[in-house]
């Protein structure tokens, strides 16, 4: 026990744990042998003595009143179980000790644990083991935790019967389950995959377990803030998103400097930005809007590339409930609105968080035309009465 302390300093650099949490693993640990060895319904305590560089064991008696119950043996804790005598002592007793103690103070008697045993050391080493490892778990669940919803990558170690690809994120393993991976996608052991850290758990069987996706919203967010500056310095804001995996997506974006054009930004030169995260998202269309506190402007925006006749809110959100919204279309861009297999129409109900009814009416959008007639109103037509619309 000599070299108790510089054992524990040892530990706690190459764990990367703190010297307090590793001198109390040893303190439980201690007590936990104790009680395996002498008597489990007695009470023990321990302390790491840095000054004597020694490692202190004692049994902790209470003080209580002559006569007391508790004494006798045959009283029972909050628990049922019944309470040892032998863990009080009367007050007349214990002053003849030491004459400064009053009723509910405690007297140590020290045990020497080498004379404890050889099985008693094997024992210390397990519980102690066990501790340290419950410190190591805390302290990475606390690390991971504060990286919910960010990316993270990794390499793939290993896939399971069930598609659960397995993959070696730094200390931890993180697992990708095969719901939580776009549609289309494989992965081979020794790959490199880039996710989205979903939430932390610890499993019986792996232990501490992340759980990642490549198909949440917040991936395709993260993604886009890693490529597009003006994300990262929050000079546009990223308002709501929503994706249909593998498929198209759509984002709704706030430019927070009026210098800035958000679309244009996010974009890039020539698409050079949204389609480098289109590449990471196995060719995902990734369509971008304008954000409007507006929810009528905000839907028609939402429905692009249809050219919406008028918007009727029937519903607005509330807490944990999508809200309602009537949109009146042209019959030539009900298909617009729809989009192809419906995803147009699912991915603006998701993104506005309005459950979006169509209502078609005859005729069709008008188009600019050439020549001597005046083409101004026309245009307007097409765009601006369009919008002017929203609000009639």
């Amino acid at each position: 026990m000599d070299k108790i302390i510089d054992i524990l300093d040892s530990i706690a650099y190459e764990k990367g744990l703190k010297i307090e949490d590793v001198e109390n693993a040893l303190k439980e640990a201690l007590i936990k042998t104790a009680e395996k060895m002498v008597d489990e319904t007695l009470r023990f305590d321990a302390n790491v003595n840095r000054e004597k560089k020694k490692l202190e064991l004692f049994q902790k008696i209470e003080v209580v009143a002559s006569g007391d119950e508790k004494l006798t043996g045959e009283v029972e804790d909050e628990y049922g179980n019944e309470i040892n005598a032998e863990n009080f002592i009367e007050l007349e007793e214990a002053k003849e000790i030491d004459a400064d103690l009053e009723i509910g103070d405690f007297l140590d008697y020290d045990l020497e644990f080498e004379n404890m045993g050889r099985n008693a050391a094997t024992i210390l080493h397990s519980n102690f083991e066990y501790k340290i490892q419950r410190f190591i778990e805390e302290n990475l669940l606390g690390k991971y935790k504060d990286k919910i919803g960010k990316v993270v990558s990794g390499v793939v170690t290993r896939i399971d019967r069930q598609e659960n690809t397995f993959i070696e994120i730094g200390e931890v393993k993180g697992m990708l389950q095969r719901k939580s991976r776009i549609k289309g996608e494989t992965f081979k052991v020794g790959d490199t995959v880039k996710a989205v850290v979903r939430g932390v758990n610890i499993d019986k069987t792996n232990g501490l377990l992340i759980d990642i996706s490549r198909t949440s919203p917040k991936f395709l967010e993260c993604l886009l803030t890693l490529e597009v500056p003006e994300l990262k310095d929050e000079k546009i804001i990223i308002e709501s998103s929503a994706r249909i995996p593998g498929s198209r997506a759509k984002i709704a974006l706030t430019s927070m400097d009026p210098q800035i054009d958000a679309i244009g930004s996010v974009v890039g030169v020539k698409g050079v930005r949204i389609s480098s995260v289109s590449f990471q998202l196995s060719g995902e269309n990734i369509d971008c809007v304008e954000y409007s506190t507006i929810p009528e402007m905000f839907i028609s925006r939402a429905l692009s590339p249809a050219i919406i006749s008028s918007v009727k809110i029937e519903k607005a959100p509330e807490f944990n409930e999508r809200g309602k919204a009537v949109v009146t279309i042209p019959s030539d861009q009900k298909s617009k609105a729809i989009g192809k297999s419906g995803l147009n129409i699912r991915l603006a109900s998701m993104l506005t968080k309005y459950d979006i009814e169509l209502v078609e009416i005859e005729g069709s959008t008008p188009t600019p035309t050439s020549g001597n007639n005046d083409s101004s109103n026309v245009e307007k037509t097409t765009d601006t009465a369009s919008l002017e619309a929203l609000f009639k």
